[in-house]
């Protein structure tokens, strides 16, 4: 995001796990953030990434939460515990960042929400993916009117399960895990960014299986529970008429299906992998012979997981940061109305909303 003219954002992460390191890897390249210290319940792994890092701390994860240096609390724990270490950095008055979802259940989203108003401090939750090249330069294309109006669009995600390859993946088969609530946000992000706020859903789930076995790390071997729809499917409806399909698995292999497709009146238009924040943006016209590729046009290149949290802190107080906590609540409730329509079988209604947020000029990250 270019040379900061402010002191940076001193950030205190809690959970050192998995997906700490690519966050890691943004801190200490961006100007505008100053990692000042670590915790994990597992203490000895928050001292190796001190360890790692002269000048920063390992310390617990109280302290750490109500550290007079700490300006924002990067909250990369487990889903389940999203809500409670969010809760306690506001109470304690910090700005809050955390990883997808923003909480478990959207009663613990909107207590999050409520309580950083109170206490006047901001929240902001991946997937940041959508603010890169890939997701931002097909907004341009879309609102340029490059298809056209919207019509409909298709995001699919198709894996056997992270149990292959995470050494710890059993919070993905619990609540506030799956393939929804875990890949899901990255899809819905991406639609609502591109099409707009959902205003109903409905959805049908399923279970293959009610064990996984751990396939890497020290753990391999050994079987896990499943407590949660495997695959989910379902219609979003958008503000604007838009419908999109939302197929979203850990019970197959692969797909040849475009991750994301958005189809105009005019023609349609292929969008990258929302899990990435670049890739290959590709539009088809109604009289065109084949695919053709549309230049990179907004978005923050060469952007990594963290940007959201970058951004976060360069936005003016008082407003809402782009990857802010009403957009990721919006993007809980939907998910969240998907479950219960697949337990229903009905149509069910998304009662929040949340405006697309500011577009992303080409810009480096």
């Amino acid at each position: 995001m270019g040379q900061s003219l402010t002191p940076p954002a001193r950030i205190g992460l809690v959970g050192c796990g998995a997906i700490s390191g690519q966050y890691l890897t943004t801190l200490a390249r961006t100007a505008g953030l100053e990692l000042v210290a670590v915790a994990d319940l597992d203490r000895s792994r928050a001292e190796q990434v001190a360890r790692a890092r002269p000048g920063i701390r390992d310390l617990p994860v109280d302290d750490l939460l109500t550290d007079p240096d700490v300006d924002i609390v990067l909250n990369l724990t487990t889903p389940a515990a999203h809500a409670d270490i969010a809760l306690r950095a506001i109470a304690a008055g910090k700005d809050v960042y955390g990883e997808k979802p923003l909480a478990a259940t959207t009663a613990q989203g909107r207590a999050m929400l409520s309580a950083a108003a109170s206490a006047g401090v901001r929240i902001g939750c991946a997937p940041d993916t959508v603010l890169g090249t890939g997701t931002q330069t097909a907004r341009r294309a879309i609102d340029d009117g490059l298809i056209g109006a919207p019509v409909a669009a298709t995001a699919t995600m198709v894996t056997a399960g992270h149990e292959r390859w995470h050494p710890d993946p059993d919070f993905y088969y619990q609540p506030g895990g799956g393939p929804l609530l875990d890949m899901g946000p990255y899809y819905v992000s991406c639609l609502v960014t591109l099409l707009g706020p959902v205003t109903a859903v409905i959805a049908a789930g399923s279970r293959t299986r009610d064990v996984r076995v751990i396939g890497s790390g020290p753990r391999a071997g050994e079987r896990i529970p499943v407590a949660v729809d495997s695959h989910v499917t379902g219609v979003l409806t958008h503000a604007g008429g838009v419908l999109s399909t939302l197929v979203m698995s850990f019970d197959a292999g692969a797909t040849r299906a475009a991750h994301v497709e958005v189809h105009g009146e005019l023609g349609s238009l292929v969008v990258p992998d929302p899990n990435r924040f670049d890739g290959a943006v590709q539009v088809r016209g109604l009289s065109d012979p084949d695919w053709r590729p549309v230049p990179e046009s907004a978005g923050y290149r060469g952007a990594g997981r963290g940007i959201g949290l970058a951004d976060l802190a360069a936005t003016t107080p008082g407003r809402e940061p782009r990857a802010g906590g009403t957009f990721a609540y919006h993007v809980l409730n939907v998910l969240e109305s998907m479950l219960t329509a697949a337990a229903t079988g009905g149509t069910v209604p998304v009662r929040s909303r949340t405006g697309r947020p500011a577009a992303v000029p080409l810009s480096d990250g």
